[in-house]
């Protein structure tokens, strides 16, 4: 059997040769334009969509879903699309990111990531007017930035731009989170309590007994709770972050390795060098290379 394709930057630009930067950004000013796959696709990078016109059915890690104008898609790294069914007069509007630009936009700002796992149980919500029209403004400059190849912050000018959509699509998710037709199930607050603890102690605390005590549950009912709804383990959760945390100290800083270890609780340099390379596939120092 076959390795599941995955939809990636690249592999849309060879359809689609759109407002781009290298493999990391490409802005779809059509998305109705866009041929769409006749079997099971995992997403290999973040898809942020605006329905214009039409109507779509689609499925999402094996749920249907409707999407009508108005509506914003959402769909994150290692989901599973199919089963494609776009009305005529189908179109739209959107970006796709690469999980390495997308985590270089938003560093520092962890308390997103909550916010943004809502949208990997509810990838379409519908937006009100004038959050439309944000978006849309958003878009067109983008594409007008990022169209700019002699500004010689481009990169650095379309990443600024793109943390402060994603704050703004945050406020809309938030808004629709606490809404009265998106209630919590018992395993959602628990998981998004786990999420909310995780980021505020992740560097000094990574054992999952810990947490589900903060929580006042088991370590068990955490961790069927957590794997109900993100289909991750609570440890692969605390390992997300630890090593999205290195990714940025390393780019984004001239913090020695020796430091970041000890920043973030290890017992040396060595361990959390094997850490490292256990979860990304090279060394600290390899990556801060690339």
């Amino acid at each position: 059997m076959t390795d599941m394709k995955e939809i990636t930057v690249a592999s849309a630009l060879q359809l689609h040769k759109g407002s781009h930067i290298e493999n990391d950004l490409l802005l779809l000013d059509a998305l109705a334009a866009l041929p769409l796959p006749e079997e099971p696709r995992r997403m290999g990078c973040l898809l942020l969509a605006l329905c214009t016109s039409g109507t779509a059915r689609y499925t999402v890690d094996t749920i249907q879903h409707v999407v009508r104008p108005k509506d914003i898609i959402i769909i994150s790294p290692g989901q599973v699309t199919d089963d494609y069914d776009l009305s005529e007069d189908c179109n739209g509007i959107g970006l796709m990111l690469s999980d390495r630009f997308f985590r270089e936009s938003i560093s520092g700002i962890h308390e997103l990531s909550s916010l943004f796992l809502f949208s990997k149980n509810h990838p379409v919500c519908e937006l009100r007017p004038e959050e439309v029209e944000m978006l849309s403004n958003y878009f067109h400059l983008l594409k007008q930035k990022v169209d700019n190849s002699d500004h010689h912050f481009r990169v650095e000018t379309v990443k600024s731009l793109l943390q402060t959509l994603i704050y703004d699509i945050s406020n809309a998710i938030y808004r629709i989170q606490n809404s009265e037709k998106h209630k919590h199930s018992r395993s959602e607050k628990i998981f998004f309590d786990y999420i909310e603890l995780v980021e505020r102690n992740f560097r000094h605390e990574r054992r999952v007994g810990w947490y589900a005590a903060q929580l006042n549950i088991t370590a068990k009912y955490l961790s069927e709770s957590v794997k109900a709804i993100s289909r991750r383990t609570p440890n692969a959760w605390i390992d997300y972050y630890v090593t999205l945390e290195m990714r940025v100290m390393l780019k984004n800083t001239a913090k020695s390795i020796k430091e970041i270890a000890n920043e973030l609780h290890f017992s040396n340099q060595s361990f959390m060098g094997k850490y490292f390379k256990e979860h990304v596939g090279m060394s600290p120092s390899q990556y801060r290379k690339t």
